[in-house]
């Protein structure tokens, strides 16, 4: 038996559960991208071990699901006798699993830049560290900008995981609200609305970007 309607009040609670949602996309993105910049730094770095291992890390955090990700955080932990909260655990997954992408997607950045602009750097005598800084990031910051803004998106719509582990975003909320009215089609489809209108933007903006900066370079989208 149904218990209540589909209306406004159960609307905006989605709403507001929806910023949830932002605030854990903000964290994943803020802290794996600073641990991802410091990865593709360690990619294109001139020492062979710490390449290596850092390959490792990316093909093992690319290689598994982020839902087993947050699984051996949220459940693993607890074998050492601490149940960490459904945010902690959830921000912690979603850092490290953002963190392997953003690094792949900037070591990317970073090799293109042409090895003559390398060249010549070490040819005035600068360390890679100031090569990096002076004259490789600066030119690589540009054309990162789009793939990063379109990774975004990812983000946000992976964050419907952390429902699983009692973290109440949007996703959590429309099983919820789901549960007391019993109108699947009205909740979901109004979840997937807000999904939409939080990402729809950032795609739109991070193609704009791309197809700018392809006429910069005299290339057309797709072929650069």
């Amino acid at each position: 038996m149904q218990l209540r309607d589909f209306g406004f009040n159960e609307f905006f609670f989605l709403v507001t559960a929806a910023r949830w949602t932002v605030v854990l996309s903000l964290l994943a993105f803020g802290g794996g991208g600073l641990l991802g910049l410091v990865i593709a730094l360690c990619r294109v770095s001139p020492w062979r071990s710490l390449r290596l291992f850092m390959t490792g890390y990316i093909q093992v955090m690319q290689g598994t699901p982020a839902l087993m990700q947050l699984f051996m955080i949220y459940y693993g932990i607890g074998l050492f006798g601490i149940r960490p909260d459904p945010w902690v655990a959830a921000a912690y997954a979603f850092t490290i699993s953002a963190s392997a992408f953003f690094a792949e997607i900037w070591r990317g950045c970073i090799e293109a830049i042409p090895r003559g602009q390398w060249e010549s750097a070490r040819s005035l005598g600068l360390s890679f560290p100031m090569i990096l800084r002076l004259v490789i990031l600066p030119q690589a910051f540009r054309i990162m900008i789009p793939p990063t803004i379109g990774y975004m998106v990812q983000i946000i719509k992976g964050t419907s995981l952390a429902s699983l582990v009692g973290f109440t975003e949007l996703a959590r909320a429309g099983q919820i609200i789901n549960t007391m009215t019993f109108e699947p089609a009205r909740v979901f489809g109004s979840v997937a609305l807000i999904y939409f209108v939080l990402c729809w933007p950032l795609s739109h903006l991070s193609q704009r970007l791309e197809s700018r900066i392809a006429r910069t370079r005299g290339d057309r989208p797709g072929l650069a």
